[in-house]
């Protein structure tokens, strides 16, 4: 491979995916920020991918402010991702990646389960990652919307029930069970909202169980669980849903 990949975010996973496609021989062009991305696409115009590696609050932004010629080569990976945010910007067929492993400052990742990948790019991406030993698989279109709604059930519910509980994944399921399972029903009503569509509830409940085998000693919180649960209340305010399990979880957490 000849043409550059721009790597949009060099965080701890825009790290690890330039380390992937760097051992694949692909040379990577980094936006750091500050970048100026117009002046960038000028001077690369062809990338062989853009992979879009912001956290959530910056992807719309970036998105708007996308240089147009990179459009058509678009890879994201954002958690609480659904085809509403790429949608919203015109953008049809992104390779899409659901990232399923964990990845921290100074610790190596932790693979919670095989990451699926979908899209025009996916056995380049799946590629990169099988190279540095991160389980990956390629998948049909048509599966992607429920993986990526698996991703955003498990890490709703056990950002926002462990808000409350605490603990690793292992103890929210034996010892917190009910609670969880209110934090997940509510989050699949807004995924259904957000989504529109009927989604299959059983099937996520089982794929979303499998996460928590997958690792069950994951930390259930991060400091973005806050934030997590006050943007589901939004979407569920928009929609006009009652999430009281929610609301009763940020009353604990005060103004």
């Amino acid at each position: 491979m000849t043409s550059p990949i721009i790597i949009i975010g060099m965080g701890e996973l825009g790290e690890l995916f330039a380390r992937g496609l760097l051992k694949l021989g692909c040379p990577v062009v980094p936006v750091l920020r500050g970048t100026d991305m117009d002046a960038l696409a000028r001077a690369i115009p062809s990338p062989a991918l853009v992979l879009v590696a912001v956290g959530e609050n910056d992807l719309h932004p970036l998105l708007s402010g996308l240089p147009p010629v990179w459009r058509p080569r678009l890879a994201l990976l954002q958690n609480e991702l659904l085809p509403r945010d790429w949608q919203a910007h015109g953008l049809s067929d992104p390779t899409v990646i659901v990232v399923w492993f964990d990845k921290k400052k100074g610790r190596l990742f932790v693979p919670v389960l095989p990451t699926p990948v979908a899209g025009p790019q996916a056995a380049l991406i799946r590629e990169s990652l099988d190279i540095i030993d991160v389980p990956c698989w390629e998948i049909p279109r048509g599966e992607l919307l429920y993986e990526m709604v698996r991703k955003n059930l498990y890490i709703l519910t056990i950002n926002i029930a462990g808000l409350r509980a605490g603990g690793t994944v292992r103890q929210l399921w034996r010892d917190h069970r009910a609670l969880a399972a209110a934090v997940a029903a509510e989050i699949l009503d807004i995924q259904t909202s957000l989504t529109q569509q009927a989604l299959p509830r059983d099937r996520l409940m089982a794929g979303m169980l499998e996460g928590f085998l997958g690792d069950p000693e994951h930390i259930c919180t991060g400091r973005s669980a806050p934030e997590r649960l006050q943007r589901a209340r939004r979407h569920a305010r928009a929609a006009g849903l009652a999430t009281p399990t929610l609301d009763a979880i940020a009353a604990d957490l005060g103004p």
